[in-house]
Parts: structure tokens; sequence; C-alpha cells
């Protein structure tokens, strides 16, 4: 079973709990998003796999996870990163966010307290096809327009972080 890092509004652990069981509940935990940005400054999107357990086949920021207990934040980013999309680049924290949003699908929850990471990549990513089912890099002022055209093709959270680092 994997564990994630259960938080208080304030980031301080207050103890580790079942992945699964933090999203059945909607239990306020830990975790990351990356956003990478190539040298043209578009942005690197996914498309979550079908397989994901929530929000599958949505698109949304370019990599995101959960730090392992006793695991570094930046640290579990950076490997999260590799295990993801087959690629490392220097990270960048650049914000933190509380949010919760609620898969119509699934049924589960995302209550997370976010780290915010930005990075630049200089070669396309190699995903690892049970996390990504496509990938395409996309400039702000066209994820601006589909977030608005389409809002439902995209995870809850990568709207709210367009919205803050892209204007969208």
């Amino acid at each position: 079973m994997e564990r994630v890092v259960l938080v208080d509004g304030a980031d301080r652990p207050l103890g580790v709990g079942d992945k699964l069981d933090v999203h059945r509940t909607g239990t306020l935990h830990r975790a990351f998003s990356i956003l990478i940005f190539n040298a043209d400054g578009e942005l690197l999107l996914q498309r979550r796999a079908e397989g994901k357990y929530h929000f599958a086949g949505r698109w949304s920021n370019s990599c995101c996870g959960h730090p392992r207990p006793g695991e570094p934040t930046a640290r579990a980013a950076q490997r999260r990163l590799g295990e993801e999309l087959g690629f490392q680049a220097p990270l960048v924290e650049e914000m933190r966010l509380i949010y919760r949003a609620t898969d119509p699908i699934s049924g589960l929850t995302e209550h997370e307290y976010l780290h915010v990471y930005r990075g630049q990549a200089l070669i396309d990513p190699r995903p690892h096809p049970d996390e990504v089912g496509a990938w395409r890099w996309m400039s702000a002022a066209t994820v601006r327009r589909s977030l608005a055209r389409r809002p439902g093709l995209f995870t809850p959270w990568f709207a709210l972080l367009a919205e803050r680092m892209l204007g969208a």
C-alpha cells in the first residue's frame, strides 16, 4: 500500500494514511505538482492514463504526486518526474496552496496541501504508459483558450494552477 503524509493547514505532519483511503475520505495530505516548460516557453501537459484511480483521461500539469513518509517534498518531486516522464530537470518551488476536488466518476476526493514546482526541460518526455496517456507542449495562450472552452477536459487542480501561474 502506498502511504501519504497527512497534514494540517500549515503543512505540519499529523501522521500517515493509505493513499486510497485518504482519497476516499478527502483527508488533507501533502502533495506536489510540477509545471515543466520548454525553451520556447510552452508548458508540458499530460493526459492522465485511463487506468488512473481518479480523474482518469483528463489533461493536467506536467507531473504530480505525493511524497512518501519521511521523504522531502522536493526530492519526491524529482523522483516522480523521472518515474512519470522519464527525465530530470532542476525544479524551483513557486507557491503553495490548498484545494479540494471530488472526481464525479470515481467519487474520490483530492484534498491537498500542494507544493507547486516549476522547471525547464530541453528534451521531450519519455512517459510511463501506466501514468501518462498522451502529452503535448502548449503555449500559455492555448492553455487559457482550451480551459475556457472545455474545462471538463482538465483536472480541477490544473485549472487552479493555470489561473495562478499562466493567468488563465
